[in-house]
């Protein structure tokens, strides 16, 4: 497979798949998973960053536990527009990945994403800072991969 747009992730994937979504961080790697209907993505997990065949070796659990047919990862982009050293980072990651495993890749603006997961996390659910940080990566992923289900709900019904 290959890095795709997220409208096409549906088309490439097989009944009962689920998408994972990271949110991918110098520490750590929030997780989150779609339900099998592209409609809510949960958060699932965090996976502390090591070196990156211990991460993809703990993605590749995952993905085999939950039956994940694509990835969607939060691409950190400046707020001018341009991909700096972060991005180019996660694009990095993405295409080791895909040396290990033949899934389909999308990447998602995460401008600002855990700014508002942040601020509704303290506004919102009213969470101290230690229970905060404990979430944070995880709710980002998710917040991530909803907008890539949304952008999917869009173009292909």
């Amino acid at each position: 497979m290959a890095i795709c747009k997220p409208s096409e992730l549906k088309a490439k994937l097989i009944r009962n798949q689920t998408i994972l979504g990271l949110d991918l961080g110098t520490k750590t790697i929030g997780l989150a998973l779609s339900d099998t209907t592209y409609i809510i993505a949960s958060p699932l997990s965090t996976i502390a960053r090591r070196k990156f065949s211990q991460d993809a070796a703990e993605l590749e659990v995952v993905m085999t536990k939950y039956n994940v047919g694509a990835l969607v990862f939060g691409l950190p982009v400046q707020m001018d527009g341009t991909e700096g050293p972060r991005a180019q980072s996660t694009r990095s990651f993405a295409a080791e990945m895909l040396n290990r495993r033949d899934i389909p890749i999308a990447f998602w603006d995460e401008r600002l994403s855990t700014a508002a997961v942040e601020r509704m996390l303290t506004d919102e659910a009213d969470l101290s800072r230690k229970r905060r940080a404990e979430v944070v990566d995880k709710t980002a992923a998710a917040y991530i991969l909803q907008g890539a289900l949304e952008a999917m709900r869009i173009v292909s019904p």
